[in-house]
This record gives structure tokens, C-alpha cells and sequence, in this order.
């Protein structure tokens, strides 16, 4: 039997190798909340699937649903859909998932949507938008000035300063990529796990790659980190995230914090800065789609609402910021 959540916010972080996805419930209290003043408090579920360029709406479709079927979820109690992503062929195709199967128009992180950071990029849009995400979730979390390393493909190293403005910052292959050359142009190299090794000195041929990969890639870190806090400041906190931040993050002399959900939880809360109502503005921000019922598949997740409001400036039914910048 799935369970029934009364209102759920479901968060997609679409990067080049992995995405990854998570499902926050809204806090119920005395009397209710609307979708513009409700907080999504919770983490009730996530998940990090390969990335898959190509395929289809519905592939899609049924891997989210059979991912909210093991978790025992509604599809249809999910009232908000965010994403971010990296990975532009895919934003057509996530945009009819969410329209088809959840009823929804769901906000990409993008120019135009409120973030709450000013960015002082030379040009905002060329930052990734899991980068502004992460950076948003970090000062909230922690405060600044601080720098978010995420192990991802590539390796992203992103600075706040104290007063909540994104500096910028450095972007390296990541170790995934790394092994991947050696193994790639080498003819007697084997390709072997990413681990930390029980000693540096490697006995044997794969305990020497393990070694130099480890322990080569913390230095690359930690030489970066190192440069980065004599610019903002020794009481810089420093946070790491991805796939690999466990793994790279424990063994740094720099990295304080290690967040799994670091990026899901800067998704809800850019969601939550758009859904709320500004002073006098007409009308509904709730991000819900227009699907005509010929669309909807044979069992629709949700069925489709109308919504006779005007949609926001962006066009997928949210306020568009107000702030100058955001990024991609």
C-alpha cells in the first residue's frame, strides 16, 4: 500500500553522469498552508540514477514511477517539481515527463529565477546551475564565506563571500576522468576501483594506482583549498558534496563538512523563494500545468488541473526573480 503524503516536492539534480532526485513532504500545521507559504522540511526519499541522454518521455516516466513505487510514495501528492541541469538536451524531455505524468510545469534553475544570491560572475549564465544550487544551499546552511567542492565528472570548487554573493571559482577534471585517461593510454595499466588504499606505498600494480588516484587527486584538493582560504580568509568553512565527496572529503585537511543532500536541499529551497506570493502580485504562483487531458497517459499520475490565473514571466507558471541574476 503507498503512503499518503498530503503535499510533496519532488527535486531533480540532472548532471553529465548521474542524476540525482529526492522527494521532500511539506510540514503540515493547524489549519493549513497554501503552496506559496509551505515548507517542504523533510527528505522522505532519494535516488542517483545514470544519466540517459537518450531516452524517451515515457523511459522516463516509468523510472519515476517505479522509483516512487519501491519508496512507497504517491505520485500524485507531489505538488512542486524543481530541477536543475547541466545537460540541455534533456530539459525538453524532463519538461513532458513532468507535464504528462505529474500534471506540472516545473521550474528550472535558470536565468530569471529567484536564487536569493547575487552572482559576480563576468557572465552569470555561464555558471552551472547545480553550482548557484549548491552555493545557495551552503550559505544557508553554514553561512559564509565558504566554498563547496562537489566530486561530480568535473570537480567544482564554489566561493560565498560573507554577505551571501557568489565570487566564482575553479573548475578541474574530476577523478572519474582522470582514471579514465590513464586507463585509456596506457596498455598495461589495468582499470581498477577508486578507493582509499590501506598504505601509500603500493605493493603491486593496482595498489599503486589506487594510491596515486587517492592520494594524487586529495592533493590536487587540498592545494586548491589551500590557495582559496588565503584569498577569503582562514575562517572560511568548507563543505563537500557528490558522488565521491565521502570518499575525498573524509581524508582532506581543509573540508569540515561532508553533504550528501547538499544540492536537494538548495533545489527546495530556490523552489520554496519562488513559490512564495510577492506583496500585491495578482494571482497564483503554484506551477501547475495545463495539460490537456489528451496528453495525460492512461493512468495519469495526477489528473490535469486547470488553473485559470496568469502564469508567471518565465513561463512555466512561477514568478520570475527579482533579483538581477541568476545561472545556468
Amino acid at each position: 500500500m503507498l503512503t499518503a503524503v498530503h503535499a510533496m516536492l519532488f527535486v531533480l539534480d540532472v548532471g553529465n553522469t548521474n542524476t540525482v532526485l529526492g522527494v521532500f513532504a511539506g510540514a503540515d500545521h493547524p489549519g493549513g498552508q497554501s503552496d506559496e507559504t509551505r515548507h517542504y522540511d523533510r527528505l522522505l526519499a532519494n535516488w542517483r540514477v545514470a544519466t540517459s541522454r537518450t531516452s524517451t518521455v515515457d523511459e522516463y516516466g516509468v523510472l519515476f514511477r517505479n522509483l516512487f513505487s519501491m519508496a512507497e510514495l504517491e505520485s500524485k501528492g507531489i505538488h512542486g517539481i524543481v530541477i536543475s541541469s547541466v545537460v540541455p538536451p534533456l530539459d525538453p524531455v524532463l519538461r513532458q515527463v513532468c507535464e504528462r505524468y505529474f500534471g506540472l510545469r516545473p521550474l528550472f534553475i535558470e536565468p530569471g529565477v529567484k536564487t536569493g544570491m547575487p552572482v559576480q560572475y563576468d557572465n552569470p549564465a555561464e555558471v552551472g546551475a547545480d553550482r548557484i544550487v549548491n552555493a545557495v544551499a551552503a550559505f544557508e546552511k553554514y553561512g559564509g564565506p565558504c566554498v563547496i567542492v562537489d566530486f561530480g565528472t568535473a570537480t567544482t570548487f564554489d566561493c560565498v563571500s560573507a554577505k551571501g554573493e557568489y565570487l566564482g571559482g575553479v573548475i578541474c577534471p574530476g577523478i572519474g576522468i582522470s582514471a579514465d585517461a590513464l586507463f585509456e593510454r596506457t596498455a598495461r595499466l589495468p582499470r581498477v576501483e577508486i578507493r582509499k588504499p590501506t598504505r601509500v606505498i603500493g605493493t603491486n600494480t593496482v595498489g599503486s594506482l589506487q594510491s596515486g588516484l587517492y592520494y594524487g587527486y586529495l592533493g590536487l584538493v587540498d592545494g586548491i583549498l589551500e590557495l582559496l582560504l588565503a584569498e577569503l580568509g582562514a575562517d572560511t568553512r568548507v563543505v563537500a558534496t557528490g558522488g565521491l565527496g565521502p570518499m575525498i572529503g573524509t581524508g582532506s585537511k581543509y573540508i569540515k563538512n561532508v553533504d550528501d543532500f547538499l544540492t536537494l536541499e538548495g533545489l527546495r529551497i530556490i523552489w520554496e523563494r519562488n513559490a512564495r506570493r510577492e506583496p500585491g502580485a495578482q494571482g497564483t504562483t503554484k506551477a501547475r500545468a495545463k495539460v490537456p487531458k489528451s496528453a495525460q497517459p492512461s493512468s495519469p499520475a495526477e489528473p490535469a488541473k486547470s488553473d485559470s490565473q496568469p502564469e508567471g514571466r518565465n513561463g512555466r507558471g512561477v514568478r520570475s526573480a527579482s533579483l538581477p541574476h541568476s545561472a545556468r
